[in-house]
């Protein structure tokens, strides 16, 4: 008997976080009772619905690296029906985007049906480095760089220390490179906005080992098994 959210997240249906959700949102069925959170089920033998769909058996793990271009939005579904990342992927297997980047962001994103991979990479116990390369408006001095790399409080609680670098300042604008380990929603835009910069443009170059290397804006590939076995020993699997 095992949890029904990592039975979920096993099966391709989204993360474990995002497994839970679905559960809370009364759209997973267990033998046609509404499930509950921490449910154990049996694969096997229970019926699982989601959305009235059976849960099918264990996909193959698939680790896709997608390029993303701005205008799109990192979850399978969107209240304002705005373009998904999955619009421009096409692969048998059901995978999901791991993590955030805003619909404006561009750059590396990381999908998969491996639930708990996509677990440990979104949360912040397991120090996984995001390094974007970030425009803003207006010269950088070097006491905001010092004190986004410390930590900035937002209004929800302290940004954790980030590596920060000034790649160039000209004219009007300037382009750092900013690595972080945690994944709060828009964190990037609202550290730079605390020490009154703008972004004018954000692109995430890396992800713990993976980087973009020369795919093109919405360009993806299939992860190489080299880069699976980094990625999963840089989250301890």
């Amino acid at each position: 008997m095992e949890r029904l959210q990592k039975v979920m997240a096993q099966a391709g249906i989204g993360s474990r976080r995002a497994c839970e959700e679905l559960i809370k949102n009364n759209r997973v069925l267990v033998n046609g009772k509404p499930a509950v959170l921490g449910q154990r089920v049996d694969p096997e033998k229970d019926e699982i619905l989601v959305d009235g769909r059976p849960l099918g058996a264990r996909e193959p793990k698939r680790y896709i690296i997608l390029h993303k271009p701005r205008g799109y939005v990192t979850t399978s579904r969107d209240q304002f029906g705005r373009p998904s990342v999955l619009d421009l992927v096409s692969v048998q297997e059901r995978v999901y985007p791991v993590g955030r980047l805003d619909y404006d962001s561009e750059g590396l994103v990381l999908l998969t049906n491996d639930g708990e991979l996509a677990f440990r990479v979104m949360h912040p116990k397991f120090q996984l480095p995001k390094t974007y390369r970030v425009q803003v408006r207006g010269q950088v001095t070097p006491q905001a760089i010092d004190r986004l790399a410390r930590g900035i409080v937002l209004e929800d609680g302290p940004t954790a220390p980030a590596e920060v670098e000034l790649l160039q300042a000209s004219g009007d604008s300037s382009v750092l490179k900013i690595t972080i380990r945690e994944g709060r929603n828009r964190q990037v835009r609202r550290m730079c906005a605390a020490v009154g910069h703008e972004v004018l443009r954000l692109v995430r170059e890396a992800m713990g080992p993976l980087t973009l290397g020369g795919l093109a804006a919405g360009e993806y590939r299939s992860l190489r098994p080299q880069e699976i076995q980094q990625l999963l020993r840089a989250v301890g699997l």
